[in-house]
């Protein structure tokens, strides 16, 4: 559905505090690549974002090399041990069944059973995160200090679930601006209960749909909530032509709710409109980020970017995916992340968004240097030291070649750009300045 700008967003006294409460109402959902736990995550949000559709996809259906699976729910799962003791339940922490695990109920031996038993001796006290999409299996997840203290004898192993034809489910929203060039949003809304894996990445992007729906924007936003790479697959195995017609930049948002770090993933490519625009934020509001290759990608950027498709995708996070030690595990809870790493990173993601919006490529309209000071716009009584304070409107204005961007001049002129939009809007009310790129 294509909404047009001017839709009133709601302003939190915190928009971070507003993330970290949605994350909470998100995380005991049981979500996998399809199923129910999907569509009870897009109706919450469909509550929040206005114009948010789903669409479902049904199981069966080729999208380029791949096949979307059948559907997956669980009712229950729990293992019963020798004395009788429920000693494993999915209603208690849904990561303690193996994602997609077909139906079972069986009695067996501890020997048996083992094979069929996750846990990581490196992390003792966490449940790992374990999914078998594609190969039908099924199994338990459990801390290991609790997986060694197992007594020997017979178990009962309860997996009620179903996995058979239904459909993919995934979220979009088009924000319609004055351009139909598109800026995209991708994040994933495919793990259970982990929160900087997976459930800040949702919040982080609701937060920056309702900024592109607060007010009316120039570029067009389109929003996708899928699962993890057979979503991101499908979908762009529909939109594949206006995708790379349309899309002058992207960002995959995930792992973007602690505040241990601030990390930057580039594009395949490494210098498009996103990264050269990402990188400017970063340098001047994250000093301190850590910068990856894409031989470092692991989300949706894999697909965004890859050949055939290029997209200029990139991904500004928290503490990148498989750099901490919590990742796909239990420990990835709600006190991983905070209401200041959620509404810190949605900063970052404003300010390009924001930058993206401002950037044109200007020409100056007049040979030589315009008498600035007759217009308002430099000091008419020069001394030693006074033209500093105009120094960089000056400079901006040097650079008006036609050929640099507004980033372009910033970066390298070595100064933020969200300082220089007021410098041209003044130079452009004069007519000193006009813009060479389409609106």
């Amino acid at each position: 559905m294509t909404l047009e700008t001017g839709v009133a967003s709601r302003q939190p006294d915190s928009a971070g505090e507003e993330m970290y409460r949605l994350a909470e109402r998100l995380f005991p959902i049981g979500r996998s690549l399809t199923g129910e736990g999907v569509r009870e995550t897009l109706a919450i949000l469909c509550e929040r974002i206005p114009g948010l559709e789903t669409v479902e996809v049904p199981s069966g259906t080729r999208a380029f090399d791949w096949i979307v699976p059948d559907e997956w729910n669980v009712r229950e799962a729990y293992l019963i041990a020798p004395d009788g003791e429920r000693v494993l339940d999915y209603a208690e922490h849904n990561l303690h069944l193996v994602g997609y695990s077909v139906p079972l109920d069986a009695q067996l031996s501890l020997d048996e059973l083992q094979p069929h038993l996750m846990s990581r001796s490196d992390l003792p006290d966490a449940i790992p995160y374990v999914t078998s999409y594609y190969s039908p299996f099924w199994g338990f997840c459990l801390p290991h200090k609790q997986r060694i203290a197992l007594a020997p004898g017979t178990y009962r192993a309860v997996v009620d679930t179903t996995l058979e034809p239904g459909s993919l489910t995934y979220g979009e929203l088009v924000v319609s601006g004055r351009s139909q060039r598109e800026v995209l949003v991708s994040t994933y809304i495919c793990h259970p209960s982990m929160a900087n894996n997976e459930l800040s990445g949702i919040v982080v992007a609701a937060r920056l749909a309702a900024w592109a729906l607060a007010a009316p924007r120039r570029f067009t936003y389109r929003f996708v909530f899928v699962p993890e790479t057979i979503g991101a697959i499908v979908y762009i195995s529909r939109h594949l032509e206006h995708l790379r017609n349309t899309t002058i930049a992207g960002f995959q948002v995930t792992c973007v709710g602690d505040e241990r770090a601030t990390s930057f993933l580039p594009s395949r490519r490494g210098d498009t409109l996103a990264d050269r625009c990402a990188r400017h934020v970063l340098g001047h509001h994250a000093p301190d980020a850590r910068y990856y290759s894409f031989l470092d990608r692991g989300s949706d950027e894999r697909q965004w970017c890859s050949p055939g498709v290029d997209l200029p995708v990139v991904s500004i996070m928290r503490s990148k995916y498989g750099t901490y030690p919590e990742y796909h595990t239990s420990l990835d809870d709600m006190s991983f992340i905070s209401a200041n790493g959620l509404g810190g990173s949605a900063e970052l993601y404003i300010r390009c968004l924001e930058l993206l919006e401002a950037n044109r490529t200007y020409v100056a309209t007049t040979p030589c240097e315009p008498q600035l000071s007759k217009r308002g716009l430099y000091p008419t009584v020069n001394f030693h030291g006074a033209q500093k304070r105009d120094r960089t409107l000056t400079n901006f204005l040097a650079h008006c070649d036609g050929e640099r961007d507004l980033i372009g001049i910033a970066d390298h002129i070595g100064v933020d750009a969200a300082a220089l939009p007021p410098l041209a809007d003044a130079l452009l009310q004069h007519n000193l300045i006009v813009p060479t790129d389409p609106e």
